[in-house]
């Protein structure tokens, strides 16, 4: 036999040049087996075969890329009315051009069931907006709510402080006019020890009707620019009540800012 085994210690299996530089042999290992899973991927879909579905689809897609002929009789219809390929519907030549896509249903749901999803989804986004705009208007009457009680809370205690300096002021000017008691109990600024505070209260439990520190301020303040000319808010003792008038502003806090 002319074919004989070759010897793989013979000189032309030693003597060949060989790439022996640190990781080539991995490399063309790596790139031969990534070849060869290439050609079974292409392997396998050539032999695959194709589901129901996918060749209707090539099927209708076939069939929708080609033009009526005559052999279809709307077609002949309206060439016997005059109708050439290519132009719009109608006496005008305002319509369509193409015929109306076909939209197959290809799932298992019903006819009218995309149209009901579609309405769901709009219901549902409706409602989202509903309640965002509820929570807005909500959160909008929370900080309403909220400056409202801030400006009463402002409002009392400039009126608490205004009612101390109208009490301070009319016990000075009630002390140099020579009186040793006040009009009204709370005319004067409570006493600071616990003695004297005890039996103001007493006095003031007895005497003193239920006002609010509003209407006391407001009746201490006329007082004091009825027996006084003076203004608390202006901190002036004016001339006379001419000067009083012209001059000051206002008898509340509001005509002063």
């Amino acid at each position: 036999m002319e074919d004989t085994e070759e010897d793989y210690m013979s000189e032309s299996f030693i003597n060949v040049d060989q790439d022996i530089r640190p990781g080539m042999p991995m490399l063309r290992r790596v790139k031969e087996t990534f070849k060869k899973e290439e050609k079974q991927k292409e392997a396998n879909q050539k032999s695959r075969q194709k589901s129901i579905k996918e060749k209707e689809q090539e099927q209708r897609d076939t069939a929708l890329n080609i033009a009526l002929g005559n052999e279809n009789k709307g077609f002949a219809m309206l060439q016997k009315m005059g109708y050439k390929s290519g132009q719009p519907l109608g006496k005008s030549g305002e319509g369509i051009i193409e015929p109306i896509p076909l939209n197959m249903n290809t799932g298992v749901s019903g006819l009218g069931h995309e149209e009901l999803k579609k309405r769901k989804a709009e219901e549902q986004m409706e409602n989202y907006r509903r309640k965002l705009h509820m929570r807005k208007q909500a959160e909008k009457q929370t900080a309403d709510l909220f400056k409202m009680r801030m400006k009463t809370k402002q409002e009392e205690m400039q009126v608490k402080r205004d009612l101390e300096k109208s009490q301070k002021a009319c016990h000075q000017l009630d002390m140099q006019k020579g009186l040793e008691l006040p009009r009204e109990v709370w005319f004067w600024l409570r006493p600071s020890t616990q003695k004297d505070v005890e039996q103001q209260d007493e006095e003031e439990e007895e005497e003193e009707d239920d006002l609010s520190a509003s209407d006391k301020l407001q009746i201490l303040t006329a007082y004091l620019r009825e027996h006084y000319l003076y203004c608390i808010w202006c901190g002036t003792a004016y001339e006379d009540q001419e000067d009083l008038s012209s001059n000051c502003p206002g008898d509340t806090f509001a005509d002063h800012e």
